[in-house]
């Protein structure tokens, strides 16, 4: 496998050519202390305004940030937020030579109002006076363009927001281009039945977008309540319409599917990120898969690394960019992770599903199972050996205090959560351990994709609330019956009725399951 941190090297040496719509996006920031007599608004008293590239000009800000020399081909208007949009490019040094200013366009502009930090109203303007298509004379001067700066490049990233910049001519002649001198190609359309006909490296749609491609309707639910067969089915689909080589399903906080011509499949877990804000993110993956592919990596790492920039961007304020530096720091610490992965048990939801994700790789399974595990008995010991035969690592997720809480009741755990981990952890059978908040794993089991979930008592799989998610990672359920009557429940009990305390209503333990 190629290493990451040579990839992001090669960056630098790269040309990148961007075609797609160009937005302003704006913030207005204020603080809101009264509401308006007018009406039931709050009054905001503006105390700053910032301006970024959006849409495809994020893109083209992205792949500059990530290293590459940037063409951006685009339309704006002679207005205002044309000219703020221009001068945001040249400052992030983006070559603007074919970027078109026309007065029969609008320059498409998002201005974010917010309160206190708070959202309170984004207003959209600018748009194509002619609709969806340009005059002639503006798709004359975009195929100029498009003839002048194709043959500088090494890579091509579409980003379609569908305003018309892509219009017929436009796409037709990118496709004899393409023919003629082949480039890496990148598709992020939100109308990728314009553009089936380029042959294209790969195709980038979300969820949505490909269910709209082969004639679904979008899915509220997303990945969350989705089989990985029915996005299996999905990729199908859209490379039996499309040309591309290989296509790239985002799935959000849930990762990426890939797949290729001869239906290979790859899925590809995102880390989790704490208060996301996904404004962008997409043009950060689509940016640095693209360079990474253009750098001589297989999808699979390219894909990999525009992981990590999206949850670079994610993790950052309004419309972000991702820099080299920080993604090279971020595989860094990646490597060291794994290089310290052992004897250290305890992890992060993060890092251990970096972990894991290296130990599949090298052909080891994983097998999950989570419980209180307060008054640590043998029931729990003989569970834990049990699930350690299933597969090669064994991880352990134990309830926080919080929720262990919710659900045993009053009084419980016994034994506060950092020394359940260390009771736990000791135990030569458990590989790694960790904490989580919610009541159920459902959370904890998307992220680390174990081929096993194991579970103790009296469970059966149609009851347990996790056992979708495990489906939906390809794993698989199994129930370990609970060791005659030794649970952490019982034990209290008995220990109530040693010392003349009956259990009941009044007694601040309440029953619970096996551990």
């Amino acid at each position: 496998m190629t290493d990451a941190s040579l990839l992001l090297q090669h960056f630098a040496h790269l040309h990148a050519l961007v075609i797609g719509d160009a937005m302003l996006d704006s913030y207005l920031d204020g603080e809101a202390e009264r509401l308006c007599r007018e009406g039931p608004v709050p009054v905001v008293r503006k105390q700053s305004e910032q301006h970024f590239p959006g849409g495809a000009a994020n893109t083209a800000a992205n792949l500059c940030a990530l290293g590459a020399s940037v063409t951006f081909l685009s339309l704006v208007g002679q207005d205002r937020a044309g000219d703020y949009l221009r001068a945001e490019l040249r400052q992030r040094g983006i070559h603007d030579q074919a970027i078109i200013a026309s007065p029969l366009v609008n320059t498409l502009h998002k201005q974010r109002i917010l309160a206190s930090g708070q959202y309170v109203v984004r207003v959209d303007e600018g748009e194509l006076k002619q609709g969806q298509e340009i005059e002639p004379e503006l798709q004359c001067m975009l195929l100029n363009a498009l003839e002048q700066f194709y043959p500088t490049c090494e890579l091509v990233v579409v980003s379609d927001y569908g305003y018309g910049i892509l219009c017929r001519a436009l796409i037709e002649r990118l496709c004899a281009l393409q023919r003629e001198q082949p480039r890496i190609i990148l598709v992020d359309s939100k109308h990728l039945e314009t553009l089936r006909e380029l042959r294209a490296t790969v195709v980038t749609p979300n969820y949505d977008e490909a269910r709209c491609l082969v004639g679904n309707e979008p899915d509220e639910d997303v990945w969350k309540q989705t089989a990985t067969a029915k996005v299996e089915q999905l990729g199908q689909r859209i490379l039996s319409i499309m040309a591309s080589e290989y296509v790239a399903i985002t799935l959000g906080a849930q990762g990426v599917f890939l797949m290729d011509r001869q239906h290979q499949t790859r899925y590809l877990p995102a880390y989790p990120v704490t208060n996301a804000n996904d404004v962008g993110a997409g043009d950060s993956f689509a940016s640095a898969t693209a360079l990474a592919l253009a750098a001589g990596g297989s999808l699979e790492e390219a894909a990999r690394i525009g992981i990590e920039a999206a949850c670079i961007a994610v993790a950052k304020p309004r419309t972000a960019l991702v820099y080299s530096q920080e993604l090279q720091q971020r595989f860094e610490q990646r490597a060291e992770v794994l290089a310290t992965s052992r004897p250290y048990k305890r992890k992060s939801l993060a890092d251990l599903a970096c972990v894991l994700e290296q130990a599949r790789q090298n052909g080891q399974t994983v097998v999950f199972t989570n419980g209180v595990f307060d008054l640590l008995h043998f029931g729990h010991i003989r569970l834990l050996s049990q699930a350690k035969k299933l597969g090669d690592i064994l991880v352990v997720g134990l309830n926080s205090d919080q929720s262990a809480r919710h659900l045993k009741g009053k009084g419980r755990p016994i034994t506060g959560e950092y020394e359940r981990l260390a009771l736990v952890e000791a135990l030569d059978t458990v590989d790694y351990v960790l904490i989580f908040d919610e009541d159920t794993p459902e959370k904890v089991i998307r992220a680390l994709r174990p081929d096993t979930h194991v579970k103790g008592g009296d469970y059966v799989d149609r009851a347990l609330p996790e056992a979708e998610a495990v489906r939906e990672c390809g794993g698989r359920v199994v129930i370990i019956p609970r060791e005659g009557d030794k649970s952490t429940s019982k034990t209290i009990a008995r220990i109530a009725a040693a010392s003349g305390d009956t259990p009941g209503n009044s007694h601040p333990y309440r029953a619970g399951g096996s551990v």
